[in-house]
């Protein structure tokens, strides 16, 4: 199911925001080269916001302890039992179309 969350627009360049879908929270990611990434956003370590933590073009990282997230496959790169969603995200007409 492909839901509409809100405006590309609504995101600087390099930042992260959160969305409601359904009864999940989603961070979207705009990056620095205009393609956007999706994942829970909410760390499963401790409940960390991560559209707040920093992001480059593969990783986020969880801005309460340092956890970091592979945006592609929501894996924890560092080796720590932990993962999050990672959902298809593109834009549509500068609309954010998210595939769950």
């Amino acid at each position: 199911m492909s839901v509409d969350v809100g405006s590309v627009d609504e995101i600087p360049v390099g930042e992260g925001r959160t969305f409601a879908v359904e009864d999940t929270q989603v961070a979207v990611f705009r990056l620095r080269d205009g393609s956007l990434r999706a994942v829970d956003a909410v760390c499963p370590h401790r409940g960390g916001p991560l559209a707040d933590g920093l992001a480059d073009d593969c990783v986020v990282v969880c801005p309460l302890h340092g956890h970091t997230f592979d945006m592609s496959t929501g894996s924890e790169v560092t080796g720590a039992d932990l993962s999050v969603r990672s959902y298809p995200v593109d834009a549509v007409d500068g609309t954010i179309r998210l595939t769950l």
